[in-house]
């Protein structure tokens, strides 16, 4: 991976100036578009629109595919899309696709008026998530295979500050365009189909980037099961089976699972605790039955075993193959590094309005001036990853961000003051903008060219989980011992992630020597 080789200043800051950098810019920007016309940009509309509070939080499940994209994941790296592929390559292709795709889905909800129908806004939602999805599974593989490992960093960097610009412009300037379009204190529909309108616009923007640039390089794998047409449709009419069994265990799985969180809220368990066991029960059902799908269709011969094995478990072979026993530490490490972060995160919105901050100061500090703080904290892990090395980057992200959630613990005791509010936001915001963009750099590093897309798929799912898991904990945890003490507490369980950073590196760093010996290098 080299990743702990170091550059002069001169190369880290020339990296900006890389086609490629700029590329993922552009990129980065599409990318960001759509997550928040799904999330708060949607919400505050379907308020306006009436729809109760209750409903406009299950709206957020349409966003599910990006915790689940690398179910998908495997189709984006096998499966070349008709016609297109043979004009564009590979990668642009699905990503022109994913595109257009997304620019559909914003324009049918645009076009359609919640207070009306609202269930036709969910099916126009739950498109934006599987579209906006697919579009981040080609990005990160693309990324990758576009530049060399020393060039991640930088490539990282830009995206994520792409990004984020991407969610200013769906947040505060697609709300300022409904503005513009509606009187105040009455909801007007064409006000957000214009609204809407204008993201589908600026959704060009990722389209002329990806028809402008040119097709990364890629590694062809031999297959013995992908050859002919039929082997495709085939492929698709398993994977199509088993979303389908899925999708309905999940459903009628609940007619278990809500009357055993019932029962184990009625006999004193908390209520989240009750939530999260009948949540993961459901989710271990409808697993189950879709892999059992899965299985039967290759015993009735719609799908060979192989073809299955080659797509879903050659990938995750191949890592634990290259990485031997470092392959349980390395994944430990994705699944715990942003602990810290994504714990505390959770509750920094309600820990500023009880602390007795205004909407107005959360929004110019922790918003605004926040997320540019961000983008220059990745701006300057990517330059620093370049100049010191990945893990050295990995190790001090880690470190900031445990520091700064002291700095949280401090401003739980000093009460409603404004400076420092702006500098902890300022020190959180660029530690995790530095920390993410090393961290990206530290993934995409360890996938193979042959597998990009199934294997960072897997990694980025892997890095959320238990971390989502724990934070929704956090608001019963503050309730039993206060904000400061949370708080620390969220940097103490940072601590053992220093540890893993040191150790992975170490690990590699090894298993790099005896390969370059075996090779004879």
């Amino acid at each position: 991976m080299n990743s702990m080789e170091k550059r002069s200043w001169g190369e880290a800051f020339g990296a900006f100036i890389h086609p490629r950098v700029i590329t993922m810019l552009f990129l980065g920007l599409s990318a960001g578009i759509p997550i928040l016309l799904i999330f708060s940009t949607l919400s505050i509309w379907l308020r306006e629109a009436g729809v109760d509070r209750s409903t406009v939080t299950y709206f957020s499940w349409a966003a599910l595919g990006y915790s689940f994209k690398f179910v998908w994941a495997p189709l984006i790296d096998r499966l070349p899309f008709p016609v297109l592929h043979s004009l564009m390559g590979r990668r642009r292709s699905w990503l022109i696709i994913s595109q257009i795709a997304i620019i559909a889905a914003i324009l049918w909800m645009g076009l359609t008026d919640p207070a009306q129908n609202l269930t036709m806004m969910a099916f126009a939602a739950v498109a934006l998530g599987f579209a906006s999805a697919t579009q981040d599974i080609v990005i990160d593989a693309y990324r990758i295979e576009a530049a060399d490992t020393d060039l991640q960093a930088m490539m990282s960097s830009a995206y994520i500050g792409g990004y984020r610009i991407g969610m200013i412009v769906a947040g505060a300037g697609a709300l300022t365009i409904a503005g513009l379009f509606e009187a105040e204190g009455v909801y007007q529909h064409f006000a957000w189909t214009m609204a809407y309108g204008c993201m589908a616009l600026a959704m060009c923007i990722g389209v002329i980037t990806t028809l402008l640039v040119s097709e990364p390089r890629s590694v062809k794998l031999d297959s013995k099961y992908f050859h002919e047409t039929s082997d495709y449709v085939r492929f698709l009419a398993m994977f199509a089976l088993t979303v389908i069994a899925f999708i309905l265990a999940n459903v009628y799985a609940g007619n278990i699972t809500d009357p055993l969180k019932t029962a184990l809220t009625d006999n004193g368990m908390i209520r989240e605790l009750a939530g999260f066991i009948a949540g993961t029960l459901k989710l271990a059902v409808s697993v189950v039955f879709a892999v059992f799908v899965a299985w039967l269709t290759t015993r009735v011969g719609l799908t060979p075993t192989g073809m299955v094995q080659e797509t879903y478990i050659s990938p995750v072979k191949d890592f634990i193959d290259r990485y031997g026993k470092a392959a349980i530490v390395i994944l430990a490490l994705i699944g715990v590094y942003r602990i810290a972060d994504i714990v505390m995160g959770v509750m920094a919105n309600v820990f500023y309005t009880d602390l007795g901050f205004s909407k107005e100061e959360i929004a110019a500090v922790s918003k605004t001036f926040g997320l540019f703080m961000t983008i220059g904290g990745s701006f300057l892990g990517g330059v620093l990853s370049v100049r010191y090395g990945v893990v050295r980057i990995l190790f001090l992200g880690a470190l900031l961000s445990a520091i700064t959630n002291i700095l949280f613990a401090f401003m739980a005791q000093l009460g409603p003051d404004t400076t420092m509010f702006v500098v902890v936001i300022m020190a959180d915001n660029m530690s995790g903008g530095l920390a993410t963009a090393a961290f990206i750099a530290y993934l995409s590093g360890l996938t193979n060219i042959s597998f990009t897309a199934m294997q960072y798929a897997i990694f980025s799912s892997i890095m959320t989980l238990f971390p989502k898991i724990l934070a929704g904990f956090s608001g019963t945890v503050v309730d039993m011992v206060g904000y400061s003490w949370f708080f620390i507490g969220t940097a103490v369980i940072g601590i053992p992630v220093l540890y893993l950073v040191v150790l992975a590196g170490r690990l590699t760093k090894v298993k790099e020597a005896e390969d370059a010996r075996q090779a004879g290098v």
